[in-house]
């Protein structure tokens, strides 16, 4: 049996003069959530910037081998180390991530139809347990407002966040913009709210030039920027750089990393944006510097 605690003759230090710490959570509109919540969250955002970035890969789900994307093993495995988090689904995660990768997991749990239908028309394509048994960070889920499935999408989505909650899973609300949707504040401003009032713990959505500030300012939980279609790299870092300066908490680039002709290096540069807030120029020198060291060593 283990011994009595005989203190008779000690003295114990209980730091009377320092009142008990408290600290609220560092991410916006997630200081009431579970702890496991939080620790999740703490895997796909940096507590000391309190941004991400997110190199997502999940696009395979609905275009098949997207380029850039034929050999993941190849192209993508590589670069894991310098992302927060990678978005991807649990075909790509469990035949080709290993398991030692760091960073937390933001699992594609929506799906249906390929870009040869109507791509509003989907459902849940994951069960929750296999969820908690691959250990993700966050489930994502596509929300079509405005587009013909709009009410299915979001029935979607509010139900992954009822089993979130009960599995302490963030759910991240992916706002989807279909060929005829507009592309302007007013949109994104309702399509961000829409899912946070239902519940998304965070959002993902397009950058727009004109009132970004005021999607970020409107929506009451962490907003991560999608990387959309693919730009020259310096284009992309000032995308990048006015994204997180207007409100972002971070991106989740895809195609403007692993189509660049040096995404190593383009990863990189991205996080001196996200992180460091360094200038677009000045991480668009670091990519052109990391990009000569690899071609170097390639000859």
């Amino acid at each position: 049996m283990p011994e009595t605690d005989d203190s008779s003759n000690e003295i114990k230090e209980f730091c009377l003069d320092i009142p008990a710490k408290n600290s609220p959570f560092f991410l916006k509109g997630s200081n009431a959530l579970d702890w496991g919540m939080q620790n999740r969250l703490a895997r796909i955002f940096s507590p000391s910037s309190g941004r991400t970035v997110m190199l997502a890969i999940d696009h395979g789900y609905f275009q098949g081998p997207t380029s850039g994307l034929e050999r993941v093993d190849v192209n993508i495995v590589p670069l894991a180390p310098y992302a927060d988090a990678l978005m991807l689904t649990r075909g790509i995660l469990r035949t080709t991530i290993p398991p030692s990768t760091p960073g937390g997991i933001v699992l594609r749990a929506s799906g249906g139809p390929s870009i040869l239908k109507e791509l509003s028309n989907e459902q849940i394509a994951v069960d929750i347990e296999d969820a908690v048994r691959l250990n993700v960070a966050a489930m994502a889920v596509q929300v079509f407002i405005g587009g013909e499935y709009e009410t299915q999408s979001v029935h979607n989505m509010t139900r992954l966040v009822d089993l979130g909650n009960r599995h302490g899973i963030p759910i991240l609300g992916v706002t989807a913009v279909g060929k005829n949707m507009t592309r302007d504040a007013r949109y994104f401003r309702l399509a961000c709210r829409i899912c946070a009032e239902l519940g998304a713990h965070l959002v993902k959505t397009y950058y727009i030039p004109e009132g970004f500030e005021t999607v970020t300012a409107s929506c009451p939980v962490p907003v991560v920027m999608a990387g959309g279609k693919k730009l020259p790299e310096l284009e992309a870092l000032r995308m990048a750089y006015r994204a997180v300066s207007e409100g972002a908490a971070g991106v989740d680039m895809g195609r403007n990393i692993f189509q660049s002709n040096a995404p190593a290096a383009m990863i990189q540069a991205v996080r001196k944006v996200v992180h460091e807030q360094a200038t677009p120029e000045e991480a668009f020198d670091l990519f052109q510097s990391l990009k000569a060291e690899t071609e170097a060593l390639a000859k």
